[in-house]
């Protein structure tokens, strides 16, 4: 691999992760998930040996919508992030209405994936910024201000020459922090 195809597969990497933090990525993805065999099982004919086991009942319709508006709501999370509660309070509704429609809310993987995926968009809210003070960068260590009453006594000490120390050797090179 070259250096530019490496460098693309990490500014992808990068731009992707900065977009999954700033929305409810797993409800989305749980709430996808959920959505398969809800959708699924009331259509799906099982075969055991010479046996063909069909699972179809009257309410396949009523499970494929489920279905399909699961996954809706995921995507839904996943690009509109700002209705979220929205989409997790609906999540959570039709995954509790699946366990009656759609065989136990797909045998209760549906159901519980739906369930956790609701409750993640519900709970999930974004991150705040971290406000960047112009007089004391984040990457350098916060030193305690010096008291009228130590002036001399432990100016001297041991620990005075390890602050001094590591804010010396922190903001060398840039802000890089020196091996030593």
């Amino acid at each position: 691999m070259s250096a530019e195809t490496q460098g693309r597969i990490g500014n992808w990497r990068f731009r992707f992760r900065v977009w999954r933090w700033q929305r409810p990525f797993w409800a989305g993805l749980l709430t996808i998930l959920a959505g398969g065999p809800i959708a699924y099982f009331p259509y799906a004919h099982l075969n055991l040996g010479g046996l063909t086991l069909a699972m179809a009942t009257t309410a396949g319709a009523g499970s494929l919508i489920i279905g399909v508006l699961l996954v809706v709501l995921g995507l839904t999370m996943w690009f509109q992030a700002v209705a979220r509660v929205f989409a997790g309070v609906a999540t959570i509704m039709l995954s509790l209405v699946s366990l009656v429609v759609s065989n136990i809310g797909g045998f209760l993987m549906g159901f519980l994936l739906g369930l956790i995926g609701g409750a993640l968009a519900v709970a999930w809210g974004p991150g705040a910024r971290p406000v960047e003070d112009p007089e004391h960068p984040s990457w350098l260590p916060k030193l305690p201000e010096p008291s009228a009453d130590d002036a001399g006594s432990e100016r001297d000490g041991p620990a005075h020459e390890e602050a001094a120390h590591a804010a010396e050797h922190t903001a060398e090179a840039n802000g890089r922090n020196s091996a030593g």
